[in-house]
């Protein structure tokens, strides 16, 4: 965005590291990646109040990608995040006001009630409509259409407000006119206010096992006082029984700003309402809407986008997400009379967004392979979605941090993932006949309220895709299935279709087979679970669906995992091999692992080997599967087990995702115990330089070079 305002000059600072003591004390750096109630010394935490945000479709899937059309729009600048690099936000903040601040502005408010007096009403839906004079102002309509045309009913011009823009231009209006008195400004009505945060319900000083600020604390954190305001009841969760009154709204008030009197009351500017138009002929009937349309008028379009006019032996359908792009590579290179990849299902219960399928669209236009189609899985672990609402609880994804070595850098691809060629997206969305990025396009025909404008991008669900697939096999066909995340996209095939019998075997990577008190799994931020694998523990009620299912399944284990996953052998025989771009790529990115796992003290846990490697789950095991499915290698020498199993799943954190041997119910599933790495690290590094199948375009950077080369006539 910066890039497109050209305004690369703007610091732009992210999260934070930081943590809160037990005493309450704020260390620097706090990233906000948790609110200050659940913050410990990690970005790993609950969504006690975040799970009331949707996170799919509606939600933060369409928020991360702007509804798709931040891809199709904006141009890649040369700026981007970098581990370990990217400067925190306090960092940001203190740099900037270090360097000279004139004039320091109050706290002001611009709550609900304010912002409910502008509502996007149809005549300035128009006007903008009408007004597209840059390429900012383009960019900025067809969002806005685009939430329009997706709304969930028929009432958007009196249910939609203009949130955070209004508040930028109070904001600006009142820097603008700081010489007047009480926040005096252009577009809103402004008064001051005493007014406190509701944190708690009452009765206060009563422990429920509620409140993280008091509940078990000999010392209470932030100099709280028991039976003060912040000592009572604090919601659980979306349904706590506490907060439910029989035939009413609810009591509880959490996050609830309250106009009070007294020592626990703050003095703050407060927008009521937003100022009627003073041109009363004017069609717009705010005085904001007719600055916000003129602001986009000022500038004129500087660049534009284009357009890129770009029978087997096993069918394969691949289930995964984030840094599995290793064995996402890997499975491309293999001949299709070998391996037929008839699909990818992205699973967003893991270690990645949803918004991240964006980079597996991309990667697929790498290698010339937009002809293979992508499922979006559901965003939540089996139970863990409300039964009314599109949002959830993150009782297993709680256990994943949200800042380095976790969300933030697997989202990025550990900030290599703008490095990969942007699949075909443009700004004349008509001229495309298939899906290639994440989009928020919708149909009536799969129970949308509306038809967007290209209903015929939409983005397929997982269970969309198997079955479409299913379509294309031949009468004795099957499908295998590779799965390097979380199984609950698997699950929902089992459990929502009658089509399990049409898989031939199943290759999971992950689980934990504990052969002893010292032998660990790998949830590090769940200190109670002690031999849980992540793949598994992430959606532990999915694991035991499908080793349940009576599936032919092969399980790759942790322990497996941990015998074949070094970095530096596989760098060492990657730089003996051809230069091809996907081994070029793959090479910087485990060279970048490599070296985030041996210079920084955020990353060192994960070299401990009781809980192994988090990367390696990441990268290796992935791989792993990848190869094993590649034919026949005798040089791997597989080491092969049957093994009755039991996925314990009971809804008890310490204990869900374990795996036991169980001689009187387990089911029976084959165990991969060991290969041979030496024979693994060639044949993974020949498989990449192997020219045949490379990649058709290298890197973003040699697109834009072709984008801006004029053709031939």
């Amino acid at each position: 965005m910066l890039y497109m305002m050209d305004r690369d000059d703007i610091a732009v600072g992210v999260g934070g590291e930081g943590g809160v003591l037990e005493d309450g004390t704020i260390l620097p750096n706090v990233g906000g990646y948790l609110p200050i109630i659940e913050q410990g010394m990690s970005t790993a935490g609950g969504c006690r109040c975040r799970q009331a945000i949707p996170v799919g479709l509606g939600g933060r899937l369409d928020t991360d990608a702007n509804y798709g059309l931040r891809k199709a729009f904006l141009q890649r600048g040369s700026r981007k995040y970098s581990p370990l690099r990217q400067p925190t936000s306090q960092q940001v903040m203190i740099e900037k006001i270090s360097a000279g601040v004139s004039f320091l502005y109050s706290v002001t408010l611009v709550p609900l009630d304010s912002t409910n007096t502008i509502p996007i009403t149809e005549e300035f839906f128009k006007a903008f409509e009408e007004r597209q004079g840059t390429y900012e102002a383009e960019y900025c309509f067809r969002s806005l259409k685009m939430a329009r045309d997706t709304w969930f009913d028929d009432k958007f011009y009196t249910s939609y407000f203009m949130w955070d823009s209004f508040t930028s231009g109070v904001a600006v209006s009142i820097m603008r006119n700081s010489h007047k008195n009480n926040g005096e400004n252009e577009f809103a009505e402004m008064e001051y206010m005493n007014i406190t945060v509701v944190t708690s319900n009452k009765p206060y000083g009563i422990s429920d096992g509620s409140n993280p600020l008091f509940d078990g604390l000999k010392v209470l954190k932030f100099k709280l006082k028991k039976g003060g305001v912040h000592s009572g009841h604090v919601q659980t969760g979306l349904r706590d029984p506490f907060c439910f009154v029989e035939n009413g709204k609810g009591k509880c008030k959490d996050g609830y700003t309250e106009e009070i009197t007294g020592p626990d009351a703050v003095r703050v500017l407060v927008a009521t309402k937003a100022k009627a138009n003073h041109d009363v002929d004017s069609r717009l009937d705010r005085e904001f809407f007719t600055s916000f349309l003129d602001n986009f008028l000022i500038r004129e379009k500087f660049f534009t986008n284009q357009i890129l006019n770009t029978k087997s032996w096993e069918n394969l359908l691949f289930m995964d997400m984030s840094a599995g792009v290793l064995a996402l590579f890997y499975l491309l290179k293999v001949p299709v009379e070998v391996l037929n990849l008839k699909a990818i299902l992205v699973s967003p219960t893991g270690w990645a967004n949803a918004a991240t399928i964006d980079i597996i669209y991309d990667l697929l236009h790498m290698m010339g392979r937009d002809d293979i189609p992508v499922g979006l899985g559901d965003v939540f672990a089996m139970n863990q979605s409300d039964k009314v609402f599109q949002v959830g609880d993150c009782k297993y994804a709680k256990a994943i941090p949200h800042g380095s070595a976790g969300f933030l850098d697997s989202d990025t691809l550990y900030g290599l993932a703008r490095d990969l060629p942007r699949s075909p997206r443009s700004l004349e969305l008509k001229y495309i006949d298939f899906n290639c990025g994440y989009t928020a396009e919708n149909s009536v025909k799969f129970k949308a309220p509306r038809d967007t404008d290209h209903p015929k991008l939409r983005q397929p669900l997982a269970l969309e895709i198997w079955t479409s697939i299913l379509k294309t096999l031949d009468p004795r066909s099957k499908i295998t299935v590779l799965t390097n995340g979380p199984l609950t996209s698997l699950a929902k095939i089992i459990t929502a279709t009658k089509t399990a019998s049409l898989i031939q075997n199943v290759y999971i990577v992950g689980g934990h087979i504990s052969r002893s008190s010292l032998d660990k799994g790998n949830v590090f931020t769940i200190h109670s679970n002690k031999y849980a694998e992540f793949n598994i523990f992430l959606d532990p009620f999915a694991a035991k669906t499908v080793f349940e299912s009576g599936l032919n399944i092969t399980l790759i284990p942790l322990g497996t995992q941990r015998k074949v996953g070094l970095f530096a052998q596989t760098l060492e025989r990657l730089e003996l091999t051809r230069r091809t771009p996907e081994a070029q790529f793959v090479k910087r990115l485990l060279f970048r692992l490599y070296n985030l796992q041996q210079t920084h003290h955020r990353y060192r846990h994960m070299l401990l080997p009781q809980m192994n490697i988090h990367f390696r789950i990441h990268s290796w095991v992935k791989i792993l599967g990848a190869i094993f499915l590649d034919g026949d290698h005798p040089n791997l020498k597989p080491t092969m087990q049957e093994m009755p199993i039991q996925v314990i799943a009971e809804g008890v954190e310490s204990r869900d995702g374990q795996i036991l041997i169980d001689k009187k119910q387990g089911k029976l599933v084959k165990i991969l115990k060991n290969v041979d790495p030496t024979a693994r690290y060639d044949l993974f590094s020949n498989r990449l330089g192997d020219e045949k199948l490379s990649a058709v375009l290298g890197s973003y950077k040699e697109q834009r070079i072709m984008w801006n080369t004029p053709p031939n006539n």
